[in-house]
């Protein structure tokens, strides 16, 4: 009876241990199931957190290539503006030296207008004198060829050396006469040539201003 009592406790004892065991192993896979949803969830997390990042790579790799198009049509756009700056400068010299050209040929025009101006009040005293001194020559060879008729009517010939002193006379008045013709033709001439100078430079004007204009716009 004690025997059986003893291996009857003893059983107990093992079933007990065994129990025990059981729900230390059912503990520990139950721990361990929890363990590995734990990992299955952090694996999930780590996926996705691949994915997110393979996402934002991409809109990285989009938005640097947005970057450098946007930077080579600003190197475009900036070269374009250094020609465009550098042609408005040329225009602008080309502008300002046409002014310049324009003022210096108003000068010119304005300095040849008063020298034909001066020229001709100059021409035309010159011609008012040169009538006057015709006039008086005039006066004079009448006066001193109504002398010699006198002379001869009075006399009937003139001794040689009254006839000598007015044939020098009259040839210095025709000398005088011719000289002042000639004086005055070479004056009309050169007012004539005057004339056309100015005349061609106004038209030289008329012909740039055009141009000049035509290349401003």
């Amino acid at each position: 009876m004690a025997l059986s009592s003893a291996f009857r406790e003893r059983l107990e004892q093992m079933e007990q241990t065994r129990n025990q065991r059981l729900s230390l192993l059912q503990a520990e896979k139950e721990v361990q199931g929890k363990k590995s949803q734990i990992l299955e969830s952090k694996l999930e997390s780590v996926r996705l957190t691949e994915r997110r990042c393979l996402l934002l790579d991409q809109k990285i790799a989009s938005q640097n290539f947005k970057i450098a198009t946007l930077k080579s049509e600003i190197e475009i756009l900036d070269s374009k503006y250094q020609a465009h700056s550098q042609k408005l400068r040329k225009l602008k010299s080309e502008i300002e030296e046409v002014e310049e050209t324009e003022k210096e040929k108003e000068r010119c025009y304005v300095l040849k207008g008063n020298e034909m101006k001066e020229f001709r009040e100059n021409v035309e005293n010159f011609v008012e004198e040169c009538q006057l001194r015709i006039e008086e020559l005039r006066d004079q060879f009448s006066e001193l060829n109504s002398t010699f008729k006198k002379l001869q009517g009075d006399n009937g010939h003139l001794s040689n050396p009254e006839i000598v002193a007015a044939e020098m006379r009259k040839s210095q008045l025709l000398a005088t006469k011719d000289n002042v013709h000639r004086n005055l033709a070479s004056k009309y001439q050169l007012r004539a040539q005057l004339q056309m100078q100015l005349q061609n430079l106004l038209n030289a004007q008329n012909q740039d201003c055009p141009s000049s204009l035509k290349g401003q716009s």
